[in-house]
């Protein structure tokens, strides 16, 4: 059964939602006020580590305006610890110890932002007025604020229970056969990289209402979130209650990147606060907030080592990471740098590996997943390395790539990733080229004349994304002739209605505008997978073809009994069900009236997925650098990706751009620093360097796509890819430009006109 070519798969349709969203119609969790709704507002640490008393609480419960304060001591018997999900087990065979993560601190704060109390009053000002009145007794405790030296002996410990910074320490590989590789080498590259630590700073900050049925003995939480129904499973434990008492709410989000998948204090909070008091309670967070509270990013020092013979090919590779947890352990904390160091091999051909990962404890906010959760810190240093080694070893990056790249397909790494498709050789040389990689020399040349350096870069990467699982899609026609789909991932901003429609309307012969899909809502949709991994796409457009198909059957059946002939004599055009070659038709409002009931005219898909999907590509970043002040331009940014089948190109190109977007500020704006006292100094936008429209150049954005076989479809996800791909891409060409004036090997994110500037400096330039 194939799709007409207006809509089904491939076909380049406008986003629907966003005439909506730009014109201010959007209707974000901030917008929802329901009747004799009452703000919340948390008060938290303003010190990275101490041990604090209260007083005062009883004068803030009195205040003007003031119904609630909630302190550890009044939700103690009613709320277990906001738990972490992502454990894996260490190299020693046992699970981590998983340190306590209270909704409210008792007695002790870890970081900055901690949370500490929670005012709920009429207005925002009257719960910050109150909150002012709360007395917080501080003993200073000393801090561990910085990756590298968490481990270290005389390094303050975080946890005094653990006894160390040490939380957690995982191998992957083989390390005899590894040793045995360097041991036999005949050259050896070595290289260690910082991946900077990176807030997420989604447009929309997180915002909470919660509301309370007493005759139910059920919560309602409206929230902006990753998937609804996650968040109720994870929530129902840190409330005790049963999944049935509980309904999530989804409504318009602003971006997720990963921290809207996680429970934060405050949705438990908003709940209990809404059942104490019989009335909604509703918390917006402030920018200011999103900076101390929400999960951060990124945050390794790793080493990586590769052992090569006489030919130049890779015989093993060595690596070891250092990640920041921060404080506590988040949701999925602790799995993020397991994941990633899976595709440590990247493309490449490599026979061993040894890999030690090792967790560290700081006083500074918790880190989990952002963009792409680990594999882009693999991409990097796997990329950086490349790099740094083909000039060591005299080559060019490419010729070094070619020599090393996988050669046959399909193929599995040393960490039992399974490569199904792709041309890893021929993207990169149509990357190159596309990019005028042949001609950049004379560009330099040109740069030269100016007094600037130019460079140019690239990285060749894979992904592991789409993991195993599976959605359901329930697709249904109503008796208005309208079609409605239930599904549980959750759109935050990436155009679900527009590609889950489009199939829909291309099997049924609709208009996109009679499609309407249902996500957000755990009453309304049963099951849910949520949107993470870039799975909504694989799993989710599989699961709505199958839908899909599904409910044309039954259509076709109940027409055949009105037209009396057979359902293989029909077809489904403009809204209605046609006798093949006649005038003869039904309308589907007519077919949808006949059927006997909701089951009839309503088609269900689910696709399991038994292996993940595996994009790539190449992305190839030209640069100019101006010695006087360090700043560093991008001029051109060329990709070439697979993504195997493309269900809608303008909506990959829109993920694409918005993952390099993300990868540029990473490589050469962003930074989250700390003093030595654990006080954030990149706190706001004053001083956290955001990617601004000026920083973002032009994008050629191609696909040499092969399908992939793990999918039904043939898609590979791509929600991520583009934050994976550019970040090497650009630090590559940046540091290219500098090996070509100064000499200088590598030089670490984030690439910064001062960073820049220094490092010219001190090569004497």
């Amino acid at each position: 059964m194939t799709a007409p070519a207006k809509f089904g798969l491939g076909a380049s349709i406008q986003r629907i939602e966003d005439q909506t969203l730009i014109t201010g119609k959007g209707r974000y969790t901030s917008d929802i006020t329901p009747a004799g709704t009452v703000t919340g507002y948390v008060l938290r640490s303003a010190m990275a580590h101490a041990r604090f008393t209260l007083s005062g609480v009883e004068d803030a419960r009195s205040a003007p305006g003031v119904h609630l304060v909630l302190t550890a001591d009044d939700i103690a018997d009613v709320m277990e610890d906001i738990p972490c999900k992502g454990i894996v087990r260490e190299v020693n065979g046992k699970w981590p110890w998983i340190p306590p993560r209270p909704v409210l601190n008792l007695s002790t704060v870890r970081h900055v932002g901690d949370p500490i109390a929670f005012i709920v009053a009429d207005t925002l000002n009257d719960a910050k007025s109150a909150a002012e009145m709360i007395e917080v007794d501080y003993v200073p405790l000393d801090v561990a604020v910085e990756t590298r030296s968490a481990l270290d002996p005389d390094t303050p410990v975080v946890w005094p229970e653990k006894g160390t910074n040490l939380a957690f320490e995982y191998f992957l590989g083989d390390k005899a056969k590894a040793d045995a590789a360097f041991a036999s080498a005949a050259k050896t590259v070595s290289l260690e990289v910082v991946n900077n630590r990176l807030v997420v700073n989604y447009m929309e900050t997180r915002a909470a209402i919660g509301e309370y049925d007493p005759a139910a003995d059920r919560y309602t939480l409206t929230a902006g979130t990753q998937g609804g129904h996650g968040m109720r499973d994870i929530l129902r434990e840190v409330l005790k209650i049963k999944p049935s008492q509980l309904r999530v709410i989804t409504p318009d989000v602003g971006g997720g990147f990963g921290p809207k998948t996680f429970v934060f204090s405050e949705y438990p909070l908003v709940l209990h606060a809404a059942k104490l008091l019989g009335r909604p309670v509703k918390w917006v967070g402030e920018r200011s907030e999103h900076f101390l509270t929400d999960a951060q990013g990124r945050d390794n020092i790793t080493v990586g080592e590769l052992a090569l013979d006489a030919q130049n090919r890779i015989l093993g590779y060595r690596v070891d990471l250092v990640a920041n947890m921060g404080a506590y352990l988040s949701q999925y904390g602790p799995f993020i740098p397991w994941v990633g160091v899976t595709m440590s091999t990247g493309l490449y051909d490599i026979p061993a590996l040894a890999v030690t990962v090792r967790g560290v404890y700081t006083n500074t906010v918790p880190v989990d997943a952002y963009r792409g959760a680990g594999r882009p810190e693999a991409a990097y240093l796997i990329e950086r390395l490349m790099d740094v080694a083909a000039r060591d070893l005299g080559l060019s990056p490419e010729e070094f790539r070619r020599i090393n790249f996988v050669k046959a397909l399909p193929y599995t790494t040393q960490t039992g990733r399974f490569y199904d498709t792709g041309d890893f050789p021929g993207h990169m040389k149509d990357g190159l080229a596309a990019a005028g990689f042949g001609s950049f020399e004379e560009r330099a040349a040109e740069s030269a004349a100016r007094g600037r350096v130019r460079g140019i870069g690239f990285a060749s990467y894979i992904e592991a994304c789409a993991f195993p699982g599976s959605e359901e899609a329930n697709v249904v026609l109503g008796t208005d002739g309208t079609v409605t789909l239930y599904i549980g991932t959750q759109t935050n901003g990436q155009g679900h209605a527009t590609a889950y429609g489009q199939v829909i309307a291309g099997y049924l012969g609709i208009p996109l505008d009679k499609v309407k899909t249902v996500q957000g809502d755990t009453d309304q949709v049963a099951t849910g997978g949520g949107t993470g991994g870039s799975r909504s796409i694989p799993l989710g457009v599989a699961s709505v073809d199958i839908a899909s198909k599904v409910l044309v059957e039954k259509i076709k059946t109940l027409a055949a009994d009105k037209l009396e002939t057979s359902a293989g004599d029909l077809e489904l055009v403009d809204g209605a069900v046609r006798v093949v070659g006649t005038d003869r038709s039904v309308t589907l409002a007519e077919v949808a009236q006949s059927a006997p009931d909701e089951d009839a005219r309503k088609g269900y898909g689910k696709f399991v997925q038994d292996e993940c999907t595996y994009p790539n590509g190449t992305h190839v970043c030209e640069v100019e650098i101006d010695p006087e002040t360090g700043k560093v331009d991008v001029l051109g940014y060329t990709v070439m990706d697979d993504f195997g089948v493309t269900v809608n190109p303008i909506l990959l190109a829109g993920q694409v751009h918005g993952g390099v977007a993300q990868g540029l500020g990473q490589a050469l704006t962003e930074n989250t620093v700390y003093d030595g006292t654990g006080q954030l100094l990149t706190a706001s936008f004053m001083d956290y360097g955001m990617p601004r429209a000026d920083d973002v150049p032009s994008i050629a954005f191609n696909t040499r796509n092969i399908p992939s076989t793990t999918n039904m479809l043939g898609i590979k996800g791509a929600g991520e890819a583009g934050t994976i791909g550019a970040t090497p891409a650009v630090a590559n060409a940046v540091n290219d430009a500098l090996w070509r004036a100064y000499k200088i090997r590598h030089l670490d994110m984030p690439l910064t006109p001062l960073r820049v500037w220094e490092a010219i400096r001190a090569a004497g330039g």
